[in-house]
C-alpha cells in the first residue's frame, strides 16, 4: 500500500491537480490492514504461507474483511440515534423522515452480519480442515432479501443525504466525516470517511459476498459436507444477484434520461485533454446522450473511489468542427521525440532489471522500487507523447481539446458519438443531484480500470513480439463510389501505436488493388491496425491545429497478432472488415533471432552482403555507389517526408533495387529517380542491415559498448574518437558520409518528424548490431538485445549525431584525441 500511496504521490507532484491512479474496485480497508478479501491479497499470502490451505486463507481474508465491513454500517448507525433524539425536539437536525429514508434498513443489515460474523470467528481462529460452516453461508444468503430493500431506496437515500447537506450545516459535518473504527490488529484507531461514500458499502458487499463463495467452493472437496450447503448458499445468491441487477447495475440505474429511457455507459477511456495550457489526464464516458469528462477525486487511501465531474456536453449540443473551420488551438507544448524516446528506453530497461531481479529471487521491495519508477516514466510518456488533435464543441459555446497518439482513437470516438446522434436526442441541463448522481456512478461502471500503461498489466501477460512482420495488402472492396484510396498500417510499440507504413494512392476507383509488401520492425507488439483513406487534394482542407491536409478515413480495422498463428515461416492470409469495406492482406513474421543473423553472400558479385572493403575496391571509390546514390536521392526529394527512414517502403520495389544494385545495371538512375522514396530509404537501410559484419566492425563492438557507458566526458570522447579512429578506412568514410548526412535530415524535423533521436534509433542497431559469431559472448536472448544492447547501441551512433563535425584527416592526424583536457 506505501508503494500507491507514492504513487499517487508523485503523480500528484506531476499533474498538479490531478490523480488518476486507479486502485483496483475493492474495500481497501485501512493504510496498515487492507481487505485481506481481495484476490489480490488472497494470492500474495498464498505466497507468503506455503503450508497453509487455501480454504482456511480464503475465509480468513473474508472475515477480515466482515470486520472492517462491520465497523463501516456501525460508523454509520452512530449518528443515528443522537439524530433521532433531536427530531422531536424544537430545533432538529433532520426529521424522522429524513431519517429512516436515510439510514432505511442499516440496522436490520448490521445484525445479520454481526451474528454471522461472531459465528464464523471462532471457527477461522480455532481452524479444522473438517470444520463445517457453509450452514453460516447458507443463512447469510437467505436473508438477502434485506438488501433488496436497501436497494431499492438507496437513490432517494442518497438524493435525500444530500439535499439535507445542503440545507443543513450540522447534518453537512457530520455527513462529510464519520470515524471507523479499525480492525482490531491496526495501528490506527480509526479512519474518516463520507457518508455517502458508506452508503455505498452494502451494494458492494452482495457482489463481494458472491466472488467469496466461488473461491471457497473452487478449494472445497466434492465429497466435504460444506460443499453442498455452499453450493446451495451461491445458487441463492446469484439468483439474488440476477433479480437485482436492473437496480444495482449503475449503467441503468445513472438516471433516466430526459425522455424517461434508461440511460448507458456506451465506451470511457483516458484522453489527454489541453486545459489551461497544459495536459491533463481525464477519464471520459460517453453516455447514451450525454459525453462527460471527469477526473479521479483525490481521496485518502480506505475511502470510496469517486470521480469529479470537469465538464458535461449532451450529445444533441455537441458538433465536431470541421478541421478548416476550427479555430487555431492554444500553442500545444510538443515534447522533443528523443525525450519520450528516452523515456522508452528507461522503461525498456527498467523491465529488464525487474525481469534479472525475478529471475534472482531478488527482493520484492528491490521489485516494487523499479515497478515504481516504470509507472513514473510510462505515466510520463502517456502524458506527453499524444499529439493527434480532437476538437469538440458545445453548440452553446465552449470548444475542448483533446490530444490523442493515433487517427485510429480519433476516428473511434467520433464514430461512437456520430452514431449515438442519429437517434431523436434532446437538449437538457442536469441539475446538481442528477450530476452528482450519474458521476458518482462512473467509478462502478466504467469499463477501462487502469491507465494504460504496461505496469498495470498482469506479469504473465504475453509481452508481444519482437522481430519483423511482412505484410502485402492485397485489395479492398465494398466502396460506394471512386475515390483515392490508400492504406497506412500502425502496430503498438509501448503501449502506443506508430504508423509504420503507407500504400500508395490507388487513383479514381472502387476496388483498389495494391498488392504491396511491407516489412515492418516490432518491439514487444501485440497488435496490427490497418486504416484506410481517401486522399483529399483540396489545399483549402488544411486543419488548423496541425497545419496538415486532412485526408477522410473510410474505414479502420485491427487484429490481435497472435504468435501461434504468425510465427510460421508461410505466409497467412486473412480480411479485416471495416465499416462494409473489406481489406485482404497476407503476414508471416521472422523473430529478432532470425532477422539478427548477418548473411554473407555466397557470389562476391554484388553489393548485398559483401565487405565493404571488397566493393569500394572493386567499385575504386571510398563510399560505396548504392549509399551515395540512395543517399543523394533521399536528399533530393525526401528530407521533407513525414517518418523518412522510419515508414516502411514497399518490399517489392526494395527488392527491385537490391537486384538492380547488385547487378550493376545501368538503368540504376532512372529506376531511382522513378521510385518511391520510402523504398529508396529501405534500401540504403537493408543494405548496412546485410553486410557480412556491422559498419562499425564486430571486433570493435565489445569496445564501443563500453565507450559509451563511460561518464566522464573526456574520457569518453577520448575513446569514442580513439574508436572511430581504430575503423578501417572504408567503413570509417562510409559512415562519416551517412552521419553528415542523417544530421541534414534531422535539422528538417519541424517537417520531416525525424529527429537525430529518431534516426539514431533506425540506424543504431542496424550500423552496429555484431553478425552472429560475435554476439554470442554479449548477447543471449531477442528480448535481451532488445532491453539492453539495442538501446546502447542507438545510444552510440547519437553520440556521434550530436558531436560537432568530425572531419576524417583531422580524426587521422590526431594520434591523442583531447588526451590533455581532462
Amino acid at each position: 500500500m506505501e508503494e500507491e500511496e507514492e504513487a499517487i504521490g508523485f503523480l500528484d507532484k506531476v499533474l498538479e491537480d490531478e490523480d488518476v491512479f486507479v486502485l483496483e474496485e475493492c474495500d481497501l480497508g485501512t493504510p496498515t490492514s487492507p481487505d485481506s478479501g481481495s484476490p489480490f491479497l488472497v494470492a500474495v499470502k498464498v505466497e507468503a504461507g506455503k503450508g497453509l490451505e487455501m480454504r482456511k486463507l480464503v475465509l480468513s481474508g473474508f472475515l477480515a474483511s466482515e470486520e472492517i465491513y462491520i465497523n463501516q454500517l456501525e460508523a454509520l448507525l452512530l449518528p443515528m440515534k443522537p439524530l433521532k433524539a433531536t427530531a422531536t425536539t424544537s430545533q432538529p437536525v433532520l426529521t424522522i423522515q429524513q431519517i429512516e429514508t436515510i439510514f432505511y434498513k442499516i440496522q436490520d443489515i448490521y445484525e445479520i452480519h454481526k451474528e454471522f460474523y461472531d459465528n464464523l470467528c471462532p471457527k477461522v481462529q480455532q481452524w479444522d480442515s473438517e470444520v463445517t460452516l457453509g450452514h453460516l453461508f447458507q443463512k447469510l444468503a437467505s436473508q438477502l432479501g434485506v438488501y433488496k430493500a436497501f436497494v431499492d431506496n438507496y437513490k432517494i437515500a442518497l438524493e435525500t443525504a444530500e439535499k439535507c447537506s445542503q440545507s443543513n450545516n450540522q447534518f453537512q459535518k457530520i455527513s462529510e466525516e464519520l470515524k471507523v473504527k479499525a480492525p482490531k490488529d491496526s495501528k490506527d484507531s480509526h479512519t474518516s470517511i463520507t457518508m455517502e461514500a458508506l452508503l455505498y458499502k452494502p451494494i458492494d458487499r452482495v457482489t463481494r459476498s458472491t466472488l467469496v463463495l466461488h473461491d471457497l467452493l473452487k478449494h472445497t472437496p466434492v465429497d466435504h459436507p460444506d460443499y453442498p450447503l455452499l453450493q446451495d448458499a451461491l445458487r441463492i445468491s446469484q439468483n439474488f444477484l440476477s433479480s437485482i441487477n436492473e437496480d444495482i447495475d449503475p449503467r441503468r440505474t445513472a438516471v433516466t434520461t430526459p425522455k424517461g429511457e434508461t440511460r448507458q455507459l456506451v465506451k470511457d477511456g483516458f484522453l489527454v485533454e489541453m486545459a489551461e495550457s497544459s495536459r491533463k489526464l481525464r477519464h471520459v464516458f460517453l453516455f447514451t446522450d450525454v459525453l462527460l469528462c471527469a477526473k479521479l477525486k483525490k481521496t485518502s487511501v480506505g475511502k470510496h473511489q469517486q470521480y469529479d465531474c470537469k465538464w458535461y456536453i449532451p450529445l444533441a449540443d455537441l458538433v465536431f468542427p470541421s478541421p478548416e473551420e476550427s479555430e487555431p488551438s492554444p500553442q500545444v507544448h510538443l515534447f522533443p521525440d528523443h525525450e519520450l524516446e528516452d523515456m522508452k528506453m528507461k522503461i525498456s530497461a527498467l523491465k529488464s532489471e525487474i525481469q534479472k531481479e525475478r529471475a534472482s529471487k531478488g527482493q520484492s521491495r528491490a521489485i516494487e522500487r523499479l515497478k515504481k519508477k516504470m509507472f513514473e516514466n510510462e505515466f510520463l510518456l502517456l502524458l506527453n507523447s499524444p499529439t493527434i488533435p480532437f476538437r469538440i464543441h458545445n453548440r452553446n459555446g465552449k470548444s475542448y481539446l483533446f490530444l490523442l497518439s493515433s487517427d485510429y482513437e480519433r476516428s473511434e470516438w467520433r464514430e461512437a458519438i456520430q452514431k449515438l446522434q442519429k437517434k431523436d436526442l434532446q437538449a437538457f441541463v442536469l441539475s446538481s443531484v442528477e450530476l452528482q448522481v450519474l458521476t458518482g456512478s462512473c467509478f462502478k461502471l466504467r469499463t477501462v480500470h487502469n491507465i494504460p500503461v504496461t505496469s498495470n498489466k498482469d506479469d504473465d501477460e504475453a509481452p508481444g513480439l519482437y522481430g519483423f512482420l511482412h505484410v502485402i495488402v492485397h485489395s479492398a472492396k465494398g466502396f460506394k463510389q471512386s475515390a483515392n484510396l490508400y492504406c497506412t498500417l500502425e502496430v503498438d510499440s509501448f503501449g502506443y501505436f506508430v504508423s509504420k507504413a503507407k500504400t500508395r494512392v490507388f487513383r479514381d476507383t472502387t476496388e483498389p488493388q495494391w498488392n504491396e509488401e511491407f516489412e515492418i520492425e516490432l518491439e514487444g507488439s501485440q497488435s496490427l491496425r490497418i486504416l484506410c483513406y481517401e486522399k483529399c487534394y483540396d489545399k483549402t482542407k488544411v486543419n488548423k491545429d496541425n497545419n496538415e491536409i486532412v485526408d477522410k478515413i473510410m474505414g479502420k480495422g485491427q487484429i490481435q497478432l497472435d504468435p501461434q498463428t504468425v510465427q510460421t515461416k508461410n505466409w497467412h492470409m486473412d480480411v479485416i472488415e471495416m465499416n462494409g469495406i473489406k481489406v485482404e492482406f497476407s503476414m508471416k513474421f521472422t523473430s529478432r533471432d532470425m532477422s539478427l543473423k548477418r548473411t554473407p553472400s555466397k557470389k562476391q558479385t554484388g553489393v548485398f552482403g559483401v565487405k565493404i572493403s571488397v566493393v569500394t575496391k572493386r567499385e575504386r571509390s571510398k563510399v560505396p555507389y548504392i549509399v551515395r546514390q540512395c543517399v543523394e536521392e533521399v536528399e533530393k526529394r525526401g528530407i521533407e517526408e513525414i517518418g523518412i527512414y522510419r515508414i516502411s517502403g514497399v518490399a517489392t520495389d526494395i527488392q527491385a533495387l537490391k537486384a538492380v544494385f547488385d547487378a550493376n545495371n545501368k538503368d540504376v538512375l532512372v529506376m531511382l529517380s522513378d521510385m518511391d522514396v520510402n523504398a529508396i530509404a529501405g534500401t540504403l537501410k537493408l543494405y548496412f542491415r546485410e553486410l557480412p559484419e556491422p559498419l562499425l566492425t564486430d571486433r570493435l563492438y565489445p569496445a564501443f559498448m563500453e565507450g559509451i557507458a563511460l561518464s566522464d566526458p573526456a574520457a569518453k570522447e577520448n575513446c569514442m574518437m580513439h574508436l572511430l579512429r581504430t575503423l578501417p578506412d572504408p567503413n570509417l568514410i562510409t559512415f562519416l558520409f551517412l552521419l553528415e548526412h542523417l544530421k541534414r535530415v534531422a535539422e528538417k524535423e519541424p517537417i520531416n518528424k525525424m529527429s537525430l533521436h529518431n534516426l539514431a534509433t533506425v540506424f543504431g542497431p542496424t550500423l552496429l548490431r555484431p553478425s552472429e559469431v560475435e554476439s554470442k559472448g554479449h548477447l543471449t536472448s531477442a528480448s535481451d538485445i532488445w532491453s539492453h544492447d539495442v538501446m546502447a547501441q542507438v545510444q552510440v551512433l547519437l553520440y556521434y549525431l550530436q558531436h560537432p563535425p568530425i572531419s576524417f584527416a583531422e580524426l587521422k592526424r590526431n594520434t591523442l584525441y583531447f588526451s590533455t583536457d581532462v
